[in-house]
């Protein structure tokens, strides 16, 4: 209990201070007890340096401003261990299987009263209280209940920060996160795997985070619980996709796996960026969930990422890296800790954001991302409607040899509407929902390649230069790509430009561009088309038709 204010000698027992609605709201809800636990509530970014520097072990300050932290034994997110409530307003409409695992009431029950347990030994908790979704008409307000100032501040960055006059009438979470990452699961309670548990519950609109100190998992929490509640609700279609706008307001949408150019093309100086990751299409537009971005590290340099690198400042979270003990200087080429270095930043340190991050236009052209290591894929061909769907549901990629032991040649990466770990219905319906909109809209649909041409990448192939890659987009946001004469491409059956503007004409068919023999090359298209049947047969039963026969022909 707070002390006692305006104590005199007339009145020594002074006034008893009443708690605030958030202690109160907290109580009722989650049992926190105010009396024992100190809630800091929205505090600022300065505060939440101090407290992450004197009580959170590997916190620093960088060289440039951002404050440094560690997530401690685990490095990425954790998809063996999620975990979805079975209850029966959701159970009928959630995708079951290797993605959304059941996880029983009463289990949940257990975890959640674990966490609150351990929040209640905490000396101070902080409460975020910030927006998901740009829109108004849309938005969800969020909560965030968590032990770590490294958290707070990473939330507080991820998600749209009220003003001061929105914080007053705030009022109850649409949805609340209760983070006691640092406290692990019981791994006998039903449905445990592990000590790590990320679980969510649509009923009560909560989830709750046991034995995992990764930031990213509030993100892509927030995420799934966007990719069930806007298609379900409201008949708008979340995507995992980037977006940017012309000046003439044409909107791109940008859907791609990790490491094929998602950030990197969308962050176009000739365009305003409306997000990096993370958005939604509705019957007004496309609009950002977020209000910050999550970029990796890796291998970051001013010179190939200027606009990133000069984000990483004062605000910014920098997880995971390695800085000399003296400067406090990142090196960004260091992965002693993790490959999986990030950094989080509000959207507004980039300086052609698109703020408020949202548009009243609707896309005017897709664009699925793929990186293919095999050389086998055209760098750029345009999809028909049908085809659309068939890629978007496949979400192609390849694995680079090396990366694994073992793993001497690319390996096919296949992830259902280039979001898989975040998807809560079945992907025909994300993919039913992006092709209506397509063909309601008139958009125009591009597979572009950003991977390797000649041959493989373990054979002597050679990534396409990422000068090619723009100047293929520049001539999609000119339409003059619209205007070319385009011939078929065997196999897979895509329309590929028979030139392209500052684009030499043998780099745009693979096979012309092949440096070996052409038996070798067919024997590959093949392979790869192959392994694409393959991976459709598990949502071939939900599939239409023409979609089936959009896919590659072996």
């Amino acid at each position: 209990m707070a002390p006692p204010v305006n104590i005199t000698k007339l009145h020594p027992k002074g006034v008893e201070p009443t708690h605030t609605e958030l202690e109160e709201e907290l109580y009722e809800t989650a049992h926190i007890n105010y009396d024992k636990v100190h809630i800091e509530h929205n505090p600022s970014a300065a505060s939440l340096y101090e407290d992450a520097l004197v009580y959170e072990s590997g916190s620093a300050i960088s060289s440039t401003g951002a404050l440094v932290a560690s997530s401690g034994a685990k490095t990425g997110r954790s998809p063996k261990d999620k975990r979805i409530v079975d209850e029966p307003s959701s159970a009928d409409k959630v995708w079951w299987g290797p993605v959304n695992k059941k996880l029983s009431e009463n289990s949940w029950l257990i975890n959640r009263e674990r966490a609150i347990d351990y929040l209640n030994t905490r000396r101070r908790i902080y409460v975020i209280d910030a927006y998901a979704g740009w829109d108004p008409k849309y938005r969800i307000k969020v909560r965030i209940v968590c032990a770590r100032a490294y958290h707070a501040l990473f939330m507080r960055n991820m998600l749209i920060r009220p003003t001061e006059e929105e914080l007053k009438t705030f009022g109850k979470p649409d949805f609340t996160i209760y983070n006691a990452g640092a406290f692990p699961a019981n791994r006998y309670t039903s449905g445990m795997t592990s000590t790590t548990s990320v679980g969510i519950n649509f009923k009560d609109m909560e989830m709750v985070i046991l034995g995992t100190e990764y930031a990213g998992e509030m993100k892509k929490g927030i995420f799934t619980v966007m990719f069930y509640l806007m298609p379900v609700q409201h008949n708008v279609l979340t995507l995992h996709s980037s977006a940017n706008e012309g000046d003439h307001g044409d909107v791109t949408l940008f859907f791609g796996l990790s490491g094929t150019g998602k950030t990197t093309l969308s962050a176009d100086p000739n365009r305003a960026l409306i997000g990096d990751d993370e958005h939604c299409w509705s019957d007004h537009g496309v609009f950002n969930i977020e209000g910050g971005c999550y970029a990796k590290c890796v291998g970051l340099s001013q010179e190939k990422e200027p606009d990133i690198f000069n984000a990483i400042r004062f605000g910014s979270v920098l997880e995971n890296v390695v800085f000399d003990p003296l400067s406090r200087v990142v090196d960004y080429d260091d992965t002693t800790l993790t490959e999986n270095t990030r950094c989080s930043y509000p959207i507004d340190y980039i300086p052609n954001a698109k703020l408020p991050c949202l548009t009243d236009n609707h896309p005017t052209n897709i664009v699925l991302l793929t990186c293919d290591a095999r050389g086998v894929l055209p760098p750029i061909s345009k999809l028909t409607n049908e085809q659309v769907m068939y890629h978007f549901i496949s979400g192609y990629t390849s694995k680079m040899a090396g990366t694994e032991e073992g793993v001497t040649e690319p390996q096919a990466t296949f992830s259902a509407c280039f979001g898989q770990p975040f998807l809560v219905l079945h992907p025909m319906q994300y993919a039913k929902m992006l092709s209506d909109k397509i063909t309601k809209h008139k958009a125009n649909a591009w597979l572009l390649n950003t991977g390797w041409v000649g041959a493989s990448a373990s054979k002597g192939g050679k990534r396409i230069p990422l000068k090619y890659t723009r100047a293929m987009l520049d001539a999609v946001h000119s339409g003059e790509l619209s205007k070319v004469e385009y011939e078929n491409y065997p196999v897979f059956n895509l329309q590929v430009p028979k030139s392209c503007p500052n684009v030499p004409a043998p780099v745009l068919n693979p096979t012309k561009a092949w440096e070996g023999p052409a038996s070798e090359f067919e024997a590959e298209v093949k392979k790869l088309g192959g392994l694409f049947a393959q991976n459709f047969e598990n949502y071939k039963s939900e599939a239409l038709p023409e979609v089936i026969a959009a896919g590659p022909q072996v």
